[in-house]
């Protein structure tokens, strides 16, 4: 479900301009910090669902949901504040507005220069990035192929380790990179006195904030792994976190999640963990909901000039998955105690 509808809401996106930059509304730049540490974690995910018992999963997501949830909620009432206060002062004559703490305001719906209008070919041509597209597919594909041959091969052998440790240079590689031109781009910046943010981020970009992006990213690729989600829970409410602004916030959590989803199901389905045509019905309903869930709810933003309902939404859907894992993980856990089932942790080499 998750990877059917972020790839029908990236399709989506394509064809959406920047609210008010002349950028694609997909930050390449972030989608390539975020993705790496994704897979890795998604890789550990799965392995952890072998061996964790489902008592502890469903504990641990109850725990991780609620948090995120809260967080992005309270983010939401902010932005709800400060959108009010933008609302007022754009009734009166043209100035600079801030909010209460202090920042600068920038209008998210409106453009700050007037811009030509683009046919939807030409925004769908200007959204698409080739060359760091490809480079994500290239990451996704030695991921998936790694997957594929440690399918066929003995679960401790040694070839079986040797894949498993391979995946590490290849994660770091990309990461480093990104890393790397991140840092010198926001060092440059800020001795040329530039306070343009780099990306969509406005948060400086030190080793400190790179590690901490490293370390949600492997936590959200391995709660990913977990529930076969992607790890857009995480990456989203991370992105609000560090100053995207909703529209591209959603924008680029929804493409990252398109490559870490596929590969959560290609992984559970080398497991024998889902039943293929069920899965095939909820992609095809996931597809058009995520689509159409896209097109009203960017026309609702534009109507109300809210994007904070992105936000609020954002919140509502983790906050409802928390609940019904626990009043399923609950139910479960409980019909296991009377069923007198193990509960215990499972040994990983003879588990799987």
């Amino acid at each position: 479900m998750i990877m059917g509808a972020s790839a029908s809401s990236f399709w989506y996106n394509l064809r959406v301009p920047h609210p008010c930059r002349e950028v694609p509304i997909l930050d390449y730049d972030l989608a390539l910090l975020f993705q790496p540490m994704l897979m890795l974690g998604i890789t550990l995910g799965v392995a952890l669902s072998v061996v964790f018992p489902y008592w502890l999963i469903t504990v641990l997501i109850i725990i991780l949901f609620l948090g995120t949830s809260s967080r992005s909620f309270f983010r939401g009432i902010e932005m709800w504040k400060d959108e009010t206060i933008l609302k007022k002062e754009m009734a009166k004559p043209r100035e600079t507005f801030v909010n209460s703490r202090g920042e600068l305001l920038i209008d998210t719906y409106e453009p700050l220069l007037p811009r030509e209008e683009k046919t939807p070919m030409q925004i769908f041509t200007f959204n698409l990035r080739w060359n760091k597209l490809m480079l994500l597919v290239v990451v996704w594909a030695a991921f998936l192929v790694l997957q594929i041959i440690k399918n066929d091969l003995v679960v401790c052998s040694t070839w079986y380790w040797v894949l498993t440790v391979a995946q590490f240079p290849a994660t770091l590689a990309v990461f480093g990179y990104e890393c790397v031109k991140l840092y010198k781009e926001s060092k440059k910046r800020k001795s040329l006195g530039n306070t343009e943010s780099v990306c969509e981020a406005s948060i400086e970009w030190t080793v400190p904030h790179l590690v901490f992006c490293a370390l949600c990213g492997i936590l959200g690729g391995t709660v990913g792994g977990l529930l076969g989600s992607g790890g857009g829970f995480i990456l989203g409410p991370l992105l609000l976190e560090i100053g995207v602004i909703p529209q591209v916030a959603s924008a680029t959590a929804t493409f990252v999640m398109m490559f870490s989803s596929s590969l959560s199901v290609v992984e559970f389905y080398l497991l024998d963990r889902f039943p293929i045509p069920y899965a095939l019905y909820l992609m095809s309903v996931s597809i058009l909901a995520g689509f159409w869930g896209q097109f009203i709810v960017r026309r609702i933003i534009t109507f109300l000039k809210r994007a904070s309902l992105i936000v609020f939404i954002l919140s509502a859907v983790i906050f409802a998955s928390a609940l019904t894992m626990g009043v399923i993980g609950i139910e479960r856990s409980i019909r296991m105690i009377h069923n007198h089932e193990f509960m215990g942790f499972l040994e990983f080499c003879s588990s799987k």
